[in-house]
């Protein structure tokens, strides 16, 4: 739950989840403001309000039962329903890697020290 007082750390948030699990905006730059402006108004109006997002049916919905669609790119949506950054996407072609690794060191060994190579 943000304050009024806590403004900033919204600001903050919105940052840190577009650089670590999007590589992009979700909500458009420009409508970012207008965003946080209308939730805090609901808020203060509304003890208790909540808002429910629903990622993969790309709907929010409000306390009173009002919904708003969004656009999210379908690669990031399956990121973040996964759970994958940049290490988890990577480590879902883990068998494919080794099997990179270990044709590579059979056709380069010099490439690898000797207790390095790939079995």
């Amino acid at each position: 739950m943000f304050w009024r007082s806590n403004i900033g750390e919204v600001g903050w948030f919105i940052q840190g989840y577009e650089s670590v699990w999007m590589r992009g905006p979700l909500i458009e730059p420009a409508n970012q403001a207008r965003l946080v402006d209308a939730l805090f108004a609901a808020c203060e109006a509304s003890e208790g309000y909540s808002l429910r997002v629903d990622l993969e049916a790309q709907q929010v919905a409000t306390p009173n039962g009002s919904t708003y669609g969004f656009e999210v790119d379908a690669f990031r949506k399956h990121c973040l329903l996964n759970g994958l950054d940049d290490i988890g996407l990577t480590l879902t072609e883990a068998d494919a890697i080794r099997a990179y690794e270990a044709r590579r060191s059979a056709e380069a060994p010099w490439l690898f020290a000797a207790g390095d190579r790939a079995a």
